[in-house]
């Protein structure tokens, strides 16, 4: 794995973590906030990825 590559992951995942935290604060429901940290992450994943350079 490249240090690209962690940076990108690891970004994502504290992005998904606030986001799904942020969420369950809010509703106090767990699937409510897996849902929203899964749909931050991903979304994260994506502008990372492309905001990074090579």
């Amino acid at each position: 794995m490249t240090v690209r590559a962690a940076v990108v992951l690891l970004l994502a995942f504290v992005v998904g973590l606030l986001a799904g935290g942020l969420a369950y604060l809010a509703h106090r429901s767990l699937p409510t906030a897996v849902l929203v940290a899964g749909g931050a992450a991903g979304s994260a994943l994506l502008l990372f990825h492309t905001v990074i350079g090579r």
